[in-house]
């Protein structure tokens, strides 16, 4: 910087255009995804340097969950939420349209908005200095309007840094901070066939309702993801009390649908179910959301098909690529935001069909509570399986050993003409394989042509057959 005794005449101008960061590569990374031998390297969920990379790599460039449309049904609506660690505000315009933007101001950085949501804003201020923003993120007034008063401010040049892309997909909105990254659907891929069976299995679409949950867990972001896109196996130990107290039964993860069940990916994006129809719905322990998804999965059949009809309540979880899950069934939607090597912040949503009557809705916000709450009878295990699962990679000798991925290694399934990575059964361990190699992708390669035709990318044969 400068002031008025600088050499050479005029001076620069502040240049306030968005910054967005480029990616780079990191196959040191990449390669500790040992595909081979499926196999992961512990550090992946402790490491420092590597977690800087995840949030450059991957939260920097990947389209983010971050709001549905019911929770801004109006112009001025907003949100809060995150973008990896970023901070931001996610906003419907005048026009009906969506807009999100780092929650910083351009000046000296502080919040501009401190509440998590609100209705009818006129705008945004910063208390530090009173800078003052429309909804559009444009610069709207300075304290005492000071800085106008300076010939050298170009107040049309500043504003709040706009997240690169919006998009929704049925009802849920996404961003991403990367001008160049594919469109949502292309970022999907065919994988919107399996979102479907939560998002459009009845014709008045969806909704959240009951508020967020948000609660803090000391584990890495990934265990979590990689549990919802296909870790069903783990309910047989870690579940077993929970199931006892709601259903007076052990947990029944479905023989009999044994040769229904299957896992499928796509470019990480993963699924597992075993198509049983209410296995999810009954751990609710209200009988009478088993008989609206009994009755729903067949009114849903020709919508959907009987295959995704049968998974609406089944035993089933998802991942969307990096860390949106959600469980069918349970109607639990959640998002494992990054705060560390070490840590999360957990925010959970109930979904629910806008055209459920309110009984069955209530029902679905109080079943929520009881099971995936921080207090929840089946959270609170998960939760203490990832603390610990982190924790213990950090002794020195522990993480030199590899993590074991191997079950499932002669799985593949050639037959059904589903979209995806298709593999028999859904205690795998195939999801978790194709989520770990979409990760190594991302830390490898610094473009989108790389990214979007890598082994996770679909099958040609898949992608016909969900057209």
């Amino acid at each position: 910087m400068c002031d008025g005794g600088c050499k050479g005449g005029a001076r620069g101008r502040p240049n306030m255009a968005p910054v967005y960061p480029k990616a780079a590569s990191y196959p040191e990374y990449a390669q500790l995804v040992n595909r081979e031998n499926a196999q992961v390297d512990r550090r992946l969920f402790v490491d420092e340097a590597i977690y800087q990379a995840e949030l450059q790599q991957i939260f920097a460039r990947s389209w983010l969950f971050l709001a549905h449309e019911s929770q801004i049904p109006s112009p001025s609506d907003f949100v809060r939420t995150s973008m990896g660690e970023d901070d931001v505000i996610v906003v419907r315009q005048r026009d009906g349209s969506v807009k999100a933007f780092l929650n910083s101001c351009p000046h000296r950085g502080n919040r501009v908005c401190m509440v998590d949501a609100g209705t009818k804003a006129r705008g945004f201020i910063c208390n530090y200095h009173g800078w003052s923003f429309g909804i559009d993120g444009g610069l709207r007034g300075t304290d005492g309007k000071v800085y106008e008063k300076d010939q050298a401010f170009e107040k049309a040049q500043i504003g709040l840094t706009p997240v690169a892309q919006i998009d929704s997909y049925k009802g849920l909105i996404f961003g991403t901070f990367d001008p160049a990254a594919p469109s949502l659907l292309d970022f999907f891929g065919p994988f919107t066939f399996y979102l479907d069976i939560m998002l459009d299995n009845d014709e008045g679409g969806t909704e959240f309702i009951g508020g967020a949950i948000k609660s803090e867990i000391d584990c890495n972001w990934k265990f979590p993801a990689e549990n919802f896109v296909g870790d069903i196996l783990h309910a047989f130990w870690t579940h077993q009390s929970g199931a006892q107290a709601i259903l007076g039964a052990g947990v029944d993860l479905g023989k009999r649908y044994d040769e229904l069940a299957f896992q499928a990916s796509v470019y990480g994006h993963g699924i597992e179910t075993n198509l049983d129809k209410v296995g999810n719905t009954r751990t609710l322990g209200y009988p009478e959301l088993v008989d609206y998804v009994y009755d729903l999965s067949e009114k849903a059949s020709a919508r959907l098909g009987d295959l995704r009809a049968r998974a609406i309540g089944a035993i089933s979880s998802c991942t969307v690529f990096p860390n949106f899950s959600f469980l069918p069934g349970q109607n639990t939607f959640r998002v494992w935001h990054p705060r560390g090597p070490g840590k999360i912040e957990l925010v959970v949503w109930t979904l629910v069909n806008k055209n459920a009557p309110e009984h069955i809705k209530e029902a679905y916000r109080k079943g929520v509570m009881m099971t995936f709450s921080p207090g929840g009878v089946f959270e609170m295990d998960d939760g203490e399986n990832w603390e610990y699962s982190t924790r213990v990679n950090q002794g020195f000798v522990t993480r030199q050993q590899p993590l074991h991925y191997a079950l499932g290694l002669e799985s593949t399934d050639l037959e059904r003409e589903l979209p995806g990575h298709i593999h028999k059964g859904s205690m795998n361990d195939a999801n978790q394989r194709l989520f770990y190699t979409r990760w190594a992708e991302f830390m490898e390669h610094d473009n989108w042509t790389d990214l979007q035709n890598g082994d996770t990318a679909p099958p040609q044969k898949s992608v016909k057959a969900a057209e």
